[in-house]
Order: C-alpha cells, then sequence, then structure tokens
C-alpha cells in the first residue's frame, strides 16, 4: 500500500468505519498476514513511544523509562489481550466473530494510533493545548471507531452492543493486567516519583 493510498484508507475509517471494517474482513487475510502485520504495527508503536519518551524534557531523570524491548513486550501483550477478550465479550453478546476478524480490525486501529501519534508529536511542537485537543479528538475517534469495528465483526446490527463489549473487554483487560502487576510486585507505591 501506498502512503497516499494508506492515508486515504484512514480518512475513509474516520468517515465510514463501517464500510472499512467490512472492507478489511472480506480480504480474508492469512494468519501469516494478520501476525506479520501485528508485528510490525506493534514494533513502529514501541518505536514511537520511544522516541516521545526521549524527547520529553527532563526524561533522564524520570524513575520509570521503558527500554524499547519492554515497550514492544507491553505493546504486544496488551493488544493480544484486547483481541481475545474483545472475541470473547463480543460472543458473550450473541457475536461470531473469529478471532483473526478481531486481529485485523484491531491491528488497523493500532496503525491509525501510530498515524495519531506522529500528529500529537507535530501538534506538540506548535502548542501543548493543540496536542492536548489532539490527544482528546483521536481518543474519541478511535473510540468511534472500535465500536463499529466490533459491531461489524460481529454481526450485531446494534453499536450498543458493541459498545458493551468494549466496556465489558475494558474493564477485563484492566482487571487482568491490575491482577498480573500485583503478581510481579508493581503497584501505584512501586512507581512513584
Amino acid at each position: 500500500m501506498s502512503p497516499a493510498g494508506f492515508l486515504r484508507l484512514a480518512w475513509q475509517t474516520v468517515v465510514a468505519p463501517r464500510q472499512v471494517a467490512q472492507l478489511l474482513l472480506s480480504l480474508r487475510l492469512g494468519h501469516e498476514a494478520i501476525l506479520t502485520a501485528l508485528a510490525l504495527v506493534v514494533t513502529l508503536n514501541a518505536l514511537a513511544i520511544g522516541a516521545m519518551q526521549a524527547a520529553m524534557p527532563g526524561s533522564a531523570s524520570l524513575p520509570f523509562v521503558m527500554s524499547p524491548m519492554v515497550t514492544v513486550a507491553l505493546v504486544a501483550a496488551m493488544l493480544t489481550a484486547s483481541i481475545f477478550l474483545m472475541t470473547w465479550a463480543g460472543r458473550l453478546f450473541g457475536g461470531h466473530a473469529r478471532t483473526e476478524d478481531i486481529a485485523l480490525l484491531l491491528t488497523w486501529l493500532q496503525a491509525l494510533r501510530l498515524l495519531g501519534q506522529v500528529i500529537v508529536a507535530f501538534a506538540t511542537v506548535v502548542s501543548g493545548a493543540l496536542a492536548s485537543l489532539v490527544v482528546i479528538a483521536a481518543l474519541l475517534i478511535g473510540i468511534w471507531i472500535l465500536i463499529n469495528f466490533l459491531d461489524v465483526a460481529h454481526g450485531f446490527g446494534n453499536p450498543f452492543k458493541a459498545l458493551m463489549v468494549l466496556i465489558l473487554g475494558s474493564v477485563a483487560l484492566v482487571l487482568g493486567l491490575s491482577f498480573l502487576f500485583t503478581l510481579v510486585g508493581i503497584g501505584p507505591n512501586a512507581m512513584a516519583i
């Protein structure tokens, strides 16, 4: 895909997320293609996070700056868990998405997140307030896109059900991460400055 094609599909995702979800799912990509795309967006997102951490003023004095490999592992784990939880939660509500369908759609959403991070980085150079507005807009647009993606993938025909899947999957992810962090000894006091 060319850069211009990527930007056209990204814009189409914002204005017509249901059609883009249907288009992506109609490709019926194999496991290898989805896993390769997933690995690429995880790696690129981790690099973007690392670059933004390094560019922060005073980042050298921060007590908790992740190495690139830890960032890759964390992003990959959270994305993988999100894929399985959104598939599971959707099935609880009568959805029929395959894990591969959710993986493909969340991988595309991660690619858009990377584009959003680049836009935020440029907005930060112009103004911190502008960057904050871009972050809020990207968050709201991302939720809108994800609700539509989940609705199409699970075949609900009801965005409210997709919203409930998103809420249930997100709560399960937060609870799972809290439990995992507690097991490895990372808590609020361990991360305090």
